[in-house]
């Protein structure tokens, strides 16, 4: 079910860093302390899209990873968007705690 732009803005007030963009997309940029440690990431990235059967549009400049995610046949942002951001985020988390930092 495609969410309307005010349940996509209730959500993403509630999940850290997503912000909303063309009326299409949810967007996350994230930080890492080395190359490596954002293409590990990726890695990570891959296994969740996988599990889901739903893939995000991924960019990486050196130690910043951008995610970008909307579910094409629908026409924009949906639950499944949601979740799977979700799933990236705690990656994120788990990711910098094991880096000995706090996330962004």
């Amino acid at each position: 079910m495609l969410y309307t732009q005010q349940e996509v803005e209730a959500h993403l007030e509630k999940l850290e860093g997503w912000e909303f963009e063309q009326g299409r997309w949810i967007v996350r940029k994230y930080t890492f302390s080395s190359f490596m440690k954002g293409i590990a990431f990726v890695d990570e990235v891959a296994a969740i899209s996988e599990a889901f059967g739903h893939h995000p549009y991924i960019t990486i400049d050196y130690k910043v990873v951008t995610l970008r995610l909307t579910s094409w046949d629908d026409g924009g942002i949906t639950a499944v968007d949601i979740k799977e951001a979700q799933q990236f985020n705690e990656a994120y988390e788990k990711s910098r705690s094991k880096d000995g930092k706090t996330g962004q």
